[in-house]
């Protein structure tokens, strides 16, 4: 096999070069140069893309154009602070931002991505951001950094997240604050009852 390329997204956003394969694309703009990535990103535009979509064929580390990247699950994307693409997840895009919706006011995709945009990041700096979270406010789909490691809420439990997926598992807390990587933005869309996907190995056990 060959070596994996840098392109896959972690949780807490970064870029790395692991095997792990994803059940989602996406982008940031235009991030390489040659064959390599130069930039954490260049928009702040951040989407969540289909694989597949209307037999459209996407050429990787072309001259000027975007730079393709790849997501384990949509969880984990939407952890890294990206939303769904507007043009090949449409229904996906419109129920994130109908979930948004306050008193009959639908906020944009412009507004969503500015928005986003403040949470992912440290003010004046490239530093990923944590939020303080009450444990008890966290759904199924969100994503918190656990003694250092991202683990996604699973019902009843944190399952931790690694360059191999999701593995080990434990009791969540009950009360306290958590460091939620999920934006908080994001958070209100899965409060909302938004149907994330979560690979299977991070679904809930049963228990």
């Amino acid at each position: 096999m060959p070596e994996p390329r840098r392109n896959r997204v972690t949780p807490t956003g970064d870029i790395v070069a692991i095997p792990l394969r994803g059940a989602w694309t996406g982008n940031r703009g235009c991030l390489h140069r040659g064959d390599e990535i130069v930039r954490p990103w260049a928009s702040r535009h951040w989407l969540v893309c289909a694989l597949e979509f209307k037999g459209w064929h996407q050429t990787q580390w072309l001259p000027n154009r975007l730079t393709w990247l790849f997501f384990h699950d949509e969880a984990v994307a939407f952890a890294a602070g990206h939303r769904p693409c507007a043009l090949c997840r449409r229904a996906s895009y419109n129920d994130y931002r109908a979930a948004l919706a306050g008193s009959g006011s639908t906020p944009g995709f412009d507004d969503i991505d500015r928005q986003l945009h403040r949470e992912r990041l440290r003010p004046t700096s490239r530093e990923r951001r944590l939020h303080d979270t009450q444990w008890p406010q966290l759904p199924d789909g969100a994503f918190v950094l656990d003694g250092g490691q991202p683990a996604v809420v699973s019902g009843r439990e944190l399952v931790a997240w690694d360059a191999a997926g999701y593995g080990q598992r434990r009791r969540r807390p009950a009360r306290g604050t958590a460091q939620m990587i999920t934006p908080p933005l994001t958070l209100k869309v899965l409060q909302a009852g938004y149907p994330v996907q979560v690979d299977e190995a991070g679904q809930r056990s049963g228990t």
